[in-house]
């Protein structure tokens, strides 16, 4: 036995010279009985992964909305009574060759209706379209007040028949709504159930293959078909999980070749991946263990548990490469390494997992269940990346030249050569000048960053679904309907909630108009449907047409009449609810701020006792609920987050000045990643809202590791200059491996078709190497002006002290 020159433990070249009784009561747990801790872990990966092989990919409308916020629990009450006006799909079936005023278009028309009612999921008794008996048109002749189902009796496809629906279609007031407002295509309006009629959760996959084959069957019949609602989008999405996989793939295939470029080691290259990619395996198996799925927002969280596990993967592996180097036998240079960076792993684990905990607090269950996934994952980590990976390569150990190779640095600084210049770079921000400038760039970048995250949106920014391509199907769907309809599919509904069997009282539907008429000059409201709109309409019908009877009258004999014969879509059967239809250009965030603010306005001036104005139906109510929720939860999950780690880092260095180190780095990644959002034009919702906490939870990582590093040799005595250079030597090469490898393999993910996994790729790249460069050069810059050696005495516990030992 003997002592490296750089190192208070001794280096043990035979097993019999070491004390096993040596260490804390968890190390001797573990090392001492590595056979039974190997075969336990076999255990549960057999069952965790046979469990793997039951996680299915669903996704729910339900769990991607705040269902406890006013807004969707005042339509969630109404629900039954509102029409079609939640979760739904709308399919457009267009005449290239001419109008629907044709036989054979209304044919095909009819049999896509019949096969599409049919499908499992579809509120049947809500679906509408021209061969529904609720699509009706309303007229005037000299009998009165006429009306009856757009489709008219006996018909049978004759010029005569066609001529008869064109005309029903016309007094409809359906135009731009079912059918286009060039005459040449038509909507078939598909509400969806929660549950098929047996119980079970609607199954999207299924439903949007279904749509595709109808799609593909009736196409080569002279139509073209084009689908969009939120259940096509998951369904797309889920289609391209594919391409999730693939690029997933690719980024395990880079993180491990540049391992592999890093040691030069078969064995340890295929443990650190390995292990990484045992985390996933057991994240995945518990999954469905706990009741859980996995869904197109959560499907990149295990890479995300695989990326943190490759940066503490590493960590352990450099630790017991650089140790077996200088001859320590390999089961000793393990537990060297465990005693070393157990702490600092355990410490960045826990911020991780709290940082993912934070996610809890936003009330979408799509967020929260992921918050789970991510927080089993960092869990996993724990057992898989902290406990079995030194023990395996205990067994395996390093080959002698990846083990020399390690320690190339420190042997040519003993014998007196120079640093190598990267260090010698990374070196001078440790000093008084280039730690000022470190600082005041920082300072810059991070007041820049604040003032152009001020205008990063919350929603969509763009219309049609930014998780796709612009170019994708779903999106060119999403663009032919809006041309040819003149408006969107995006409804926003508000209700105004009435005692029973008054919600024809003159005085409520005046106030009715009143909203409407306003709501109407705001940019972004293409048109608008009310029980006031049809009495307006009617009461210029029955006077010739002439327009200047397109009045309100505030006569209630009136109003009954009207509504007596009304679509029972404007009210409901009891007359306790009314229903204010808006149809927007589209569902970006001003739009929908713009409409919900009015309508609040509104509601506040006029809301009585007994008469209510509600928001909010529809897909564009239920995405301003969503907004709203999102905007709210974004500081506070922000501040949570940071607040968990600064605790947290407050518990493992005990002192205020390390945690400003610590933190701060972090602090200027997150703005400038906001900055970025705006740059690329990335709004916050809900697939986008987890990344910052995300980011934050795997770049604490790099910053504890190196500082930890560097407060226990500063409490050995050592310089800042001294203690950061051996700090970089341990575990700040590896926080430079980690952060390029992962960057780059997550920076592959532009090139996928799902424009989502692409976004979270850009983001999660630029956070992976902003990290690393605030863990490499923010950090000793905020150390020399208030980490000082005499401050450093009482910073660390001790197990920090043997953080850096090597």
């Amino acid at each position: 036995m003997s002592l490296s020159k750089a190192d208070e433990h001794p280096v043990v070249r035979d097993l019999s010279a070491f004390d096993a009784s040596s260490g804390s009561v968890v190390e001797r747990a573990l090392f001492n009985h590595r056979s039974i801790v190997l075969v336990l872990c076999l255990l549960v990966t057999l069952v965790l992964g046979w469990q793997a092989t039951q996680l299915r990919l669903s996704a729910s409308f339900e769990k991607t909305i705040p269902v406890s916020h006013p807004y969707i629990a005042n339509f969630l009450a109404q629900q039954n009574e509102l029409r079609g006006l939640g979760n739904a799909v709308r399919v457009v079936v267009a005449n290239p060759k001419g109008s629907i005023y044709d036989a054979d278009y209304m044919e095909t028309l009819r049999k896509i209706n019949d096969e599409i009612f049919l499908l499992p999921g579809v509120a049947r008794s809500q679906m509408k379209s021209l061969w529904t008996p609720t699509t009706r048109w309303t007229g005037v002749t000299e009998e009165g007040l006429e009306g009856g189902p757009v489709i008219p009796d006996g018909y049978d496809g004759s010029p005569t028949s066609l001529q008869a629906l064109a005309a029903n279609v016309a007094r409809s007031g359906e135009l731009g709504q079912l059918v286009a407002l060039d005459g040449t295509s038509s909507v078939v309006f598909v509400p969806l159930l929660a549950q098929d009629a047996e119980g079970r959760p609607l199954d999207y996959a299924q439903l949007a293959g279904a749509l595709e084959q109808l799609r593909g069957k009736y196409e080569t019949q002279g139509v073209t078909v084009h689908v969009t609602g939120f259940a096509k989008l998951v369904g797309d999405l889920i289609d391209g999980v594919r391409a999730v996989l693939m690029y997933f793939g690719l980024a395990v295939l880079i993180a491990a070749t540049m391992v592999f470029g890093y040691t030069r080691c078969v064995r340890s290259t295929l443990l650190v991946v390995g292990s990484s990619l045992l985390a996933v395996v057991w994240q995945l198996g518990l999954l469905p263990a706990l009741g859980f799925a996995l869904d197109p927002y959560s499907i990149l969280v295990p890479f995300l548990v695989f990326a943190i596990g490759m940066s503490h993967g590493a960590q352990k592996m450099n630790g017991i490469m650089q140790d077996i180097g200088r001859g320590t036998h390999r089961l000793v240079a393990a537990r060297y390494t465990f005693r070393r960076l157990f702490l600092a792993g355990m410490t960045a684990l826990l911020a991780d997992a709290v940082g993912f905990a934070v996610l809890l607090i936003i009330d979408i269950q799509a967020i929260r269940e992921l918050a789970i996934a991510a927080s089993i994952g960092v869990g996993v980590l724990i057992f898989t990346n902290l406990i079995l990976l030194p023990i395996l390569l205990s067994y395996t150990g390093v080959s002698a030249a990846a083990a020399a190779r390690s320690l190339q640095a420190e042997e040519a600084e003993a014998a007196g050569a120079d640093k190598h210049r990267v260090w010698a770079f990374l070196d001078r921000f440790t000093q008084r000048r280039w730690a000022s400038i470190a600082v005041i760039v920082s300072a810059m970048l991070l007041g820049a960053g604040l003032a152009v995250s001020t205008r990063l949106s919350i929603g969509d920014l763009d219309p049609g679904a930014p998780e796709l391509r612009e170019d994708s199907r779903y999106n060119r769907d999403v663009a032919f309907i809006n041309a040819a309809y003149g408006a969107s599919s995006d409804v926003m509904a508000v209700m105004v909630k009435t005692p029973e069997g008054q919600c024809s009282n003159v005085a409520t539907v005046l106030k009715v108009d009143e909203l409407e008429w306003q709501l109407r000059q705001l940019p972004g409201v293409e048109s608008t449907n009310t029980l006031a709109l049809l009495n307006r309409r009617v009461l210029t019908g029955l006077n010739e047409g002439n327009p200047r009877w397109y009045e309100m009258l505030p006569s209630q004999d009136m109003v009954n009449t009207i509504t007596s014969n009304a679509p029972r879509g404007l009210y409901n059967d009891a007359c306790s609810l009314l229903t204010i239809y808006l149809y927007l250009a589209d569902h970006r965030a001003e739009t929908l701020d713009r409409v919900v603010k009015h309508v609040e306005t509104f509601a506040q001036a006029n809301d009585t006792a007994e008469v209510k104005f509600l928001l909010a139906a529809g897909s564009a109510g239920i995405e301003a609920a969503t907004n709203i929720v999102v905007r709210q939860a974004w500081y506070t999950m922000l501040w949570l987050v940071y607040g968990a780690v600064a605790v947290l880092a407050f518990i493992a260095f005990r002192s205020w000045r390390a945690v400003v180190v610590a933190v701060l780095p972090l602090l200027v990644t997150s703005f400038l990643a906001e900055a970025l959002m705006v740059a690329l034009g990335i709004g916050v919702k809900v697939a986008t809202l987890p990344v910052i906490a995300l980011g934050v939870g795997i770049g604490v990582d790099y910053a504890l590791y190196i500082l930890s590093v560097v407060l226990a040799r500063q409490r050995e005595g050592m310089s800042l200059s001294e203690a950061y250079y051996r700090a970089l030597l341990f575990t700040g090469k590896v926080v430079i491996l980690t952060g390029f490898t992962l960057g780059i393999a997550v920076a592959t993910w532009v090139g996928s078709p799902i424009k989502f996994q692409a976004d979270m790729g850009l983001l999660l790249a630029f956070m992976f190497l902003w990290n690393m460069l605030g863990a490499l050069v923010l950090l000793p810059a905020l150390a020399h002006f208030l980490l000082r050696p005499a401050q450093c005495v009482d910073l660390a516990p001790a197990a920090f002290s043997s953080a850096a030992a090597h």
